[in-house]
């Protein structure tokens, strides 16, 4: 892929150099693109200007050349005198060697000269003897176009008399609108761009592909993708060389939509052995297809396209491969043909994605019980995560009859569960307490989704059973008095009617299972910038921290303890277990009786609690906690490294992407800053609408591989149709 990308930009660089014979078709006159580009008909119109109509397309004026004959009424006898053309470019560079000038040129005089007749041997055009007007040409062959004008200048305050060959004028106004029409295209003025493509029709020729893409970019930002359409295809048409040919598609597969590129497409040419000169193209076509079938459910891709993709799959073993095929299908509703891929996607690298697609039909086919688990380690990689999480949490817990559930699963659950302020998930707790006959358990978590969420009415509904169970005929009116106009149930709690279990639980708690969005998951940068800088760090240290503790005391941490009373380096140790079984909590309290004590076990003990604090997701604590010993120089920059890293992902969930971007500054100061933040830097810069900026990151990290910043690019350009 990158290698075809080089060859694309060494095609842009040099498009206007790609000038020759094999460009000069019949159809290859300016006249024709721009009356493609103006949407007119050039069958049986031949009395209308096409100039004209573009200039009312884009709205801009139009001046006809002075050389230009604009009457109907010359002879049209064959026989008439040949064109007088001035041919002293020619000579000039022939004489020089400049073979794409002078090809260059050839086209440019035949299109305006159709009777005309290249010379055979262009050095035996006379040899100008003008010496002012040859440094006039040589100027121009240097593309010194502002030098020329001034020479131009001088000469006629010199010489009132002399008049510069139109030939150099008119070849002097093209270039240098093609030099304008190259710098708008830059800054991005599409406007800009369409408007001087009109005004310079000689521009629009298989001799300059770069000015046509560009024009045709254009109009694609200017929201007249069938203009876009037409000038690819125009080239396609008419342009002959391969490289342009395959770089025209490229192009138009980053500005246009499936459909419109069916079209172009269609248009391939085949070699006499049935080679398809597009091949080359077609697994980065195929996967860009699909991937547009991901975000658009309503879109049929054709299965050739399904089949080329399920063979890079094979080949190549992708993960994003074996993505791309799984969210098309599940966006479909196709669960069965999706599972497979987002199986074998997992089998290949772990993801968010494939974590999340799998859960997804796992709870289609009610079984939250796998979807909690494959989704757990996913769940804070981004908003869409742990809805989904969440979904299967709530949905196992209100499973029917009550699932038996490991003591590790339901801590987590309920861990999370808090943290996320759940109410559905908070609400199935209360109910699988009434179950497990712990009403008091079951009216605490009632009255903490009430805490959450006032207007829950099946919390409230939950706290009335419950304190009916309870026999809390206080607590029951207090319920029913505040929710009796809202809710008739809550209204009736504690009548005869309820039957004569007092506490109908199964029969009143309501199967509700939870349905999330199966949108394709956005590419949140903190779902990888978390694990990959937190995580990492964490672990990793912990694990050093670990081997110290042990040559002074070992810590047994499976039941709950009490820190307290232990001695520093006890507590040390007991830090480090609750840190390798994920109770942050826990490890900091642990840590707190470590700082206790002196030198090292000091130091580890504020490493080991800014971990824990870290972990916790406290930042702030964590800056804290890192202050209260001494550190040595690398678990100090390690810390702070970790530390910004938070704070940058906080402030980026938060929507403060300048308070993201200068906590990112502040790290790249002690660490340098991973693929994984620069991502998160790439799309903080198009939040704030710095799209260039964004535009140029992502477009490197591309270049790496990264599928994150391949999509981003995508996005950015599907956001300028």
């Amino acid at each position: 892929m990158k290698s075809i990308l080089m060859a694309l930009v060494l095609i842009s660089a040099g498009a206007a150099s790609v000038a020759g014979l094999s460009f000069r078709l019949p159809g290859d006159q300016p006249q024709d693109v721009l009356r493609m580009a103006a949407g007119g008909d050039t069958r049986g119109k031949a009395e209308k200007s096409p100039r004209v109509e573009l200039a009312q397309a884009t709205g801009g004026a139009q001046q006809v050349p002075a050389n230009q004959n604009t009457t109907t009424d010359q002879p049209t006898d064959t026989t008439q005198a040949k064109p007088a053309v001035d041919e002293s470019a020619l000579r000039y560079f022939a004489s020089r060697g400049d073979t794409v000038r002078l090809n260059a040129e050839i086209a440019r005089l035949r299109s305006l000269y159709p009777t005309w007749t290249p010379p055979e041997n262009p050095l035996a055009i006379p040899e100008n003897e003008d010496k002012q007007l040859e440094a006039m040409w040589a100027l121009y062959s240097q593309s010194r176009y502002a030098d020329v004008r001034a020479a131009i200048a001088s000469r006629q305050k010199e010489d009132p008399q002399w008049t510069p060959p139109a030939d150099l004028v008119e070849r002097l106004d093209i270039a240098e609108k093609r030099t304008a029409l190259i710098a708008a295209s830059n800054a991005g003025n599409s406007q800009e761009v369409v408007r001087l493509g009109a005004e310079t029709p000689s521009l629009l020729t298989c001799s300059d592909a770069d000015v046509l893409w560009r024009v045709a970019e254009a109009f694609v930002k200017v929201d007249r993708v069938p203009r876009a359409k037409d000038a690819f295809g125009y080239m396609l048409d008419n342009c002959t060389d391969g490289p342009i040919r395959l770089a025209t598609v490229q192009k138009a597969a980053a500005v246009l939509g499936y459909a419109d590129m069916q079209d172009l497409l269609a248009r391939e040419r085949i070699a006499a052995d049935g080679a398809k000169e597009f091949d080359t193209l077609r697994p980065d076509l195929a996967r860009r297809f699909v991937s547009e079938g991901d975000n658009e459910p309503k879109l049929t891709v054709a299965p050739e396209y399904l089949k080329i993709v399920e063979k890079l799959l094979t080949d190549d073993g992708l993960a994003s491969d074996a993505l791309l095929l799984g969210w098309y299908h599940l966006r479909r509703d196709e669960n069965a043909l999706a599972e497979p891929f987002f199986r074998k996607a997992r089998s290949i690298e772990d993801s968010a994605s494939a974590a999340q697609g799998l859960s997804l039909i796992l709870l289609a086919r009610k079984q939250p019980a796998e979807a909690e688990d494959v989704m757990y380690a996913w769940r804070t990689s981004s908003d869409q995560a742990m809805e989904t999480y969440l979904a299967a949490t709530a949905n196992l817990m209100a499973l029917d009859p009550i699932p038996t559930l490991d003591a590790t699963v339901l801590n987590r659950i309920a861990q999370v569960t808090v943290e996320e302020k759940h109410p559905e998930t908070g609400e199935q707790f209360g109910w699988y307490a009434l179950a497990m006959d712990q009403p008091r358990t079951a009216e605490e978590w009632f009255s903490q989704v009430l805490r959450w969420k006032a207007d829950y009415e099946p919390a409230a509904y939950g706290l009335g059973v419950a304190r009916l169970r309870l026999e809390d005929k206080a607590g029951l009116a207090a319920v029913k008095q505040a929710w009796a106009n809202r809710s008739q149930r809550i209204a009736r709690l504690g009548e005869a009617d309820t039957g004569s279990d007092a506490a109908p639980l199964r029969r009143e708690r309501e199967q509700r299972p939870m349905a999330v969005d199966r949108r394709v998951p956005e590419r949140d940068v903190v779902a990888e910038a978390r694990p990959a800088l937190v995580e990492d760090v964490s672990t990793r240290t912990q694990r050093t921290g670990r081997t110290t503790a042990r040559s002074t005391a070992s810590a047994d941490c499976r039941a709950t303890r009490d820190p307290a009373g232990l001695p520093p380096a006890s507590a040390l140790s007991l830090g480090w277990c609750l840190m390798e079984r994920n109770r942050p909590m826990e490890a900091a309290q642990a840590f707190e009786v470590a700082l206790g004590g002196q030198g090292t076990v000091r130091s580890d003990a504020a490493y080991g609690q800014s971990l824990a604090y870290l972990r916790a997701g406290l930042t702030s604590d964590a800056a804290v906690a890192a202050t209260k010993a001494k550190l040595e120089q690398r678990r100090g920059a390690e810390l702070q490294s970790a530390i910004l890293a938070d704070r940058a992902v906080a402030s980026f969930r938060a929507q403060r992407y300048r308070e993201t971007l200068a906590y990112l500054d502040q790290r790249r100061q002690v660490q340098a800053e991973p693929a994984d933040l620069m991502v998160m830097r790439a799309y903080a810069y198009k939040n704030l609408g710095m799209r260039g900026d964004a535009y140029r990151l992502f477009e490197a990290l591309g270049e790496t591989g990264r599928q994150d910043a391949i999509r981003a690019l995508a996005e950015l350009r599907d956001e300028r149709r």
